[in-house]
């Protein structure tokens, strides 16, 4: 193994380069906390700027859709594409609530024919709904914006980015450990981060949770019923068996979350109200 001249210099830049990268994080509130009060602060990394994380995401969903396109799988159904569209249509002006710059993102809604039950939104507003969500569950139009609204929330609140700066930051050190050792590093895809992020690795509950509260705000104020997301989620429940679909495994518990969302329901009453009478 090679030893360099001055190896304090080497140790003294490397740490440097954490330092730097520890400076670069920051804490931010991504969101108004609305009526139902989501209000935490997240931490971010400044080496992942939120126009980065939105083209990483703009690349993954072409992908996804071009994947689909090539199984038939896009948007087969007309009709069924112009309700999960007039549902989006409805939600979008509601997240100014939580966002002023949210209503101006590049929306995107595209169906994908599936027996699985899921839908997700990335970063930047690239929503995609599942065909076995829409029957499997026979949705209403109010259950379809619970689905949809909790979502949304995810991009709001930029849980995607705030699990990306994770996976930045801890590439960093590895490779920062890496370079102790003498040995390369390995540097980070952005578009397979977030495609990780959306498909693979579970939400934490607290993300869920926060998803969940501003999700029937969002419906409330679009002038769905935001009690559609407790049917919504018994239902969720009894699918297979009670086992529920394998994205809500590491979810909060179905009990805990449907006193959740009562009681945000609940709290919401009024937007909903209000916005029946628009």
């Amino acid at each position: 193994m090679k030893i360099s001249a001055n190896p304090h210099r080497h140790f003294l830049a490397l740490g440097l380069s954490a330092a730097l990268i520890l400076a670069a994080c920051q804490s931010v509130q991504t969101t108004q906390p609305g009526v139902v009060g989501v209000e935490r602060k997240q931490t971010m990394t400044s080496l992942l700027p939120v126009a980065q994380v939105n083209s990483g995401a703009e690349k993954a969903y072409q992908q996804v859709l071009g994947e689909a396109r090539k199984k038939n799988q896009l948007n087969r159904d007309a009709a069924q594409l112009a309700r999960v569209k007039r549902v989006a249509e409805r939600l979008i002006p509601a997240t100014t609530a939580f966002r002023n710059d949210a209503p101006g993102w590049k929306w995107e809604v595209n169906v994908i024919t599936s027996a699985e039950v899921n839908a997700w939104c990335m970063p930047g507003g690239k929503i995609a709904f599942y065909t076995g969500l829409i029957e499997k569950l026979q949705v209403s139009d109010d259950e379809m914006a619970a689905v949809m609204g909790h979502e949304i929330a995810h991009a709001l609140r930029e849980h995607g980015r705030e699990r990306a700066s994770q996976a930045v930051l801890q590439s960093a050190v590895l490779n920062i450990g890496a370079a102790l050792l003498g040995v390369g590093g390995a540097a980070v895809d952005l578009s397979s981060t977030i495609l990780d992020v959306t498909f693979n690795l579970p939400n934490s509950r607290q993300d869920e949770i926060e998803a969940d509260r501003i999700g029937v705000e969002l419906a409330a104020r679009a002038g769905f019923d935001p009690h559609a997301a407790v049917s919504l989620w018994q239902k969720m429940n009894r699918l297979d068996g009670g086992r529920g679909p394998a994205f809500l495994s590491t979810h909060p518990s179905p009990e805990n979350r449907i006193k959740d969302l009562q009681a945000y329901s609940e709290r919401v009453m009024p937007l909903y109200q209000a916005a029946r009478k628009r």
